[in-house]
C-alpha cells in the first residue's frame, strides 16, 4: 500500500490490526482471475498477502509498495515470492505483465496520470488492469473530524490531505486518455468493521492518518486521534460496532492490442 512518505508504515501494527484490508481485497482478486502461468504486477502490495493468493493460483506475481517496511515485511512472510520497493509513478519493467493488480493502494498516489501510464507501460498489448480502491466520498465522516481538529490549530486539511478518491467518471478519463479499454468500474459503499473494541478507530488512525499529524508531538498527536474518535463516535459506533464510511471504485481495464498492419 503505497503513499507519501509523510507517513512511515508500521508494518506490524498494519498487519495485526488492518487484516480486513487483505480479507475484503479477495472479492477483487476474484474479479483478476489470474491464470497458471500469468505474470502479475501486484500494485501496492503491502505485506505481500493478496500476492501470496496470487501466487496460489498458479500465477507469477511481483509485488511492489513505495514502503521499505512493508517490503521487508512482505519477504519476511513469503521468502519464496518477489518483492521490490518502487514508487508506481515512476516504476519501469523491461519484462511485460499479463496483468496488473491493485487493492487498497491507488488512493494513496497522488499522480494517477503518472501511475496509469506506468501500469500501461508494465502490460503487454491485450493485458489487463484490475483494482479496487478508495472513491468519491470515501471516508467522508472521518476527514470531517480531521479536519476538524486540525482547524483548531490553524491547519487546512485539505494542503495535508493524503488520499486521492475520484469519481468513476474522473477515473474512466484517466484511463481512457492513456488508451485503456474500461469494461467495468463501480462505485459502491463498504461499511467496513473496525471490531467492537471501544478504542478501535484508534489504530486505524495511526496507520492511515498519520501525514496529517507528521508535525505533531506523539502526545499531541495521541490527544488529536482521541478527540477525532470521540468525534465519529456518535457516528460511527453504533450497537457496539465500529463501522467506518468506506467507498470503493472497482475498475477492470484492458491494454488494448497492437493493430496487424
Amino acid at each position: 500500500m503505497a503513499q507519501q512518505a509523510a507517513n512511515q508504515w508500521n508494518a506490524q501494527l498494519y498487519d495485526t490490526k488492518m487484516g480486513f484490508v487483505s480479507q475484503l481485497g479477495k472479492a477483487v482478486l476474484d474479479l483478476l482471475a489470474p491464470q497458471e502461468g500469468e505474470k502479475v504486477l501486484d500494485v501496492g502490495c503491502g505485506t505481500g498477502d493478496l500476492t501470496a493468493a496470487i501466487a496460489a493460483s498458479g500465477a507469477v506475481p511481483v509485488g511492489i509498495d513505495l514502503s521499505p517496511e512493508m517490503i521487508q515485511k512482505a519477504r519476511e512472510k513469503y521468502p519464496s515470492l518477489t518483492f521490490v520497493a518502487a514508487n508506481a509513478e515512476t516504476y519501469r519493467t523491461e519484462q511485460p505483465f499479463d496483468a496488473v493488480f491493485s487493492n487498497a493502494a491507488l488512493h494513496w498516489m497522488k499522480n494517477p496520470a503518472a501511475v496509469i501510464e506506468s501500469i500501461w507501460l508494465a502490460l503487454r498489448p491485450g493485458g489487463r488492469f484490475v483494482a479496487e480502491f478508495g472513491g468519491k466520498g470515501n471516508i467522508q465522516t472521518i476527514f470531517a473530524a480531521i479536519s476538524e481538529e486540525l482547524a483548531n490549530s490553524g491547519i487546512a486539511a485539505a494542503e495535508r490531505n493524503p488520499w486521492y478518491y475520484p469519481s468513476i467518471a474522473e477515473y474512466s478519463t484517466l484511463l481512457e486518455r492513456q488508451g485503456f479499454t474500461v469494461v467495468y468500474a463501480s462505485l459502491f459503499d463498504r461499511p467496513t468493521s473496525l471490531g467492537t473494541d471501544r478504542d478501535a478507530l484508534l489504530p486505524w488512525l495511526e496507520t492511515f492518518a498519520g501525514p496529517f499529524f507528521h508535525d505533531f508531538s506523539e502526545a499531541a498527536k495521541a490527544q488529536a486521534f482521541r478527540s477525532i474518535t470521540e468525534r465519529v463516535r456518535p457516528a460511527l459506533y453504533k450497537d457496539g460496532n465500529w463501522l467506518v464510511d468506506y467507498k470503493r471504485l472497482r475498475i477492470v481495464a484492458y491494454k488494448e492490442p497492437v493493430a496487424a498492419t
